[in-house]
Formats: C-alpha cells, structure tokens, sequence
C-alpha cells in the first residue's frame, strides 16, 4: 500500500503508547449510513495499516443502504424473492470475504467492524468472536433484554426465540474485519426475502420492536463502546485528534 506524505507525517505523530499492552488503546469512527462496498473498501485499508502497525486498533460504526450480503463459498439460493422484487426494494446483493450465509443489512442496524490486531491482544479467533458475542449480550442487558448464545448457530445472538444479531468476521495475519450486525430499529420485512445465514423459518427481532418504542442507532453508540472497550479491556481513545487524523486520512 502506498502511504502519502500527509500520511506519514501523521502517522509520526501518534504516541508510542498506541503499541502498549498497559495502555492499549482503540479508536472509534461513526459513519452513518454508507454503501456497504465502500465500508469494505475502508475495512481493507485499515486493515493493512493495522497489520504496518501504523495505526492502534479500530472500531468502525455504522449503518448500510439496503444490502444483501453473502459470505465465501455460498450462492444466492438463500434469496426467497425474485430478482425484480429487490429491484423495486432498492435492495443491492454483494457478495462478500466474510464467514457465514446470507444477512441483510440496512438502516436501523447498528454495524460495528473491528479491526484488531489478534496477536498483540492474545486472542484466538473462537476467543475473539465470543468476545464479540459477550459486548452485543452486555450491550442488550443495558437495555433489560436477555441475550444469550445459541450452541448450534454460532455467531449469532438471540433474545427468547428470536434472533437479534448476526456475528461474521474475517482475519488475516492475526488482523480482523468484519464483525457484527445488531438489528436497533431495522426494517424486519427485509428478512422475509431471505433465509437469514441458512436459518429457515426463524424469526428476526429488534432492540425497538422487543422494547415497544423506536430507538434510534445513534442513541446506543455510547454503550455499545462501553462495553466494547470493557469485554476487550481497551481503552477509547476520545477525543484524539491525531489518531482520528489518521482514520480520516486512510478513510477519504
């Protein structure tokens, strides 16, 4: 990857202590709603500047356009509706380097993608992703709702019989992207298209419809990184300038 003089000259100015473990750091960005191809397309150059280690660890927040995802090796035949009826929807298909079936992503859905350097924090990937698992069950409890893992769907969430979150990750030289999906106050009807990562007939739910009222996404961003940075003992690097310098200057 080639690095900019700005971006060099950025990167020269983050503390060594970015690298250490008694006071590792990640920083967050919130991106409101964007396609899904250039939040990929963002994951992938964070990526490599986290493997450089030219820059700590990185929580990406945000919301999708209407999109279908669907991970490695796996076809469209978790598609339910005709090709026309997506087209009326608004609803794009791509194909993705996640694990995983189909998903939905959309407006609503608070999706988080952390790009974490495995090695520097001990982590293993099964760890990782119960890691994962353990901020959205936090996160829901804030809230008053149960969540709890399923042992036969794994990388999942549910509150009661009804699924709330999809977990998919990808990881690469001990560095991750992908992550979680977690449904606020989403457009279920969306879900009927599919059968969501192969779970025919399951119900989805959402944080708006088990709570009775529409909660926004950007309201939960607050203790969605509490959590995060308690279940992975990370510190949120609020209000770094030059650390969100550099977010900026991979994400433009």
């Amino acid at each position: 990857m080639s690095i900019s003089t700005k971006e060099k000259a950025i990167w020269a100015k983050i503390p060594e202590e970015i690298n250490s473990s008694s006071n590792k750091i990640y920083v967050a960005d919130y991106l409101g709603v964007i396609p899904y191809e250039l939040a990929l397309k963002r994951q992938q150059k964070l990526m490599q500047a986290r493997a450089d280690g030219k820059i700590p660890d990185v929580l990406l927040l945000l919301q999708h356009s209407p999109v279908f995802t669907i991970g490695r090796f796996r076809g469209e035949e978790g598609i339910i509706v005709p090709p026309e009826r997506l087209a009326q929807e608004g609803i794009a298909v791509f194909h993705t380097n996640r694990g995983g079936g189909i998903t939905y992503h959309g407006p609503g859905q608070l999706v988080g993608y952390p790009i974490l350097n495995l090695k520097e924090s001990g982590l293993g990937v099964r760890e990782y992703v119960w890691k994962l698992e353990a901020v959205i069950i936090r996160l829901l409890l804030e809230f008053g709702l149960q969540g709890h893992r399923v042992a036969k769907y794994p990388g999942s969430i549910w509150v009661g019989e009804e699924k709330i979150c999809s977990i998919g990750v990808r990881v690469s030289h001990y560095i991750t992207m992908h992550g979680f999906a977690l449904n606020i106050n989403t457009d279920l009807r969306y879900f009927n298209f599919i059968n969501p990562c192969g779970l025919e007939g399951k119900v989805m739910t959402s944080v708006s419809k088990l709570l009775g009222y529409p909660l926004e996404v950007e309201t939960v961003i607050g203790h969605l990184l509490n959590c995060f940075s308690a279940v992975f003992g990370l510190r949120h690097a609020q209000g770094d300038d030059r650390c969100l310098a550099v977010l900026d200057a991979l994400s433009g």
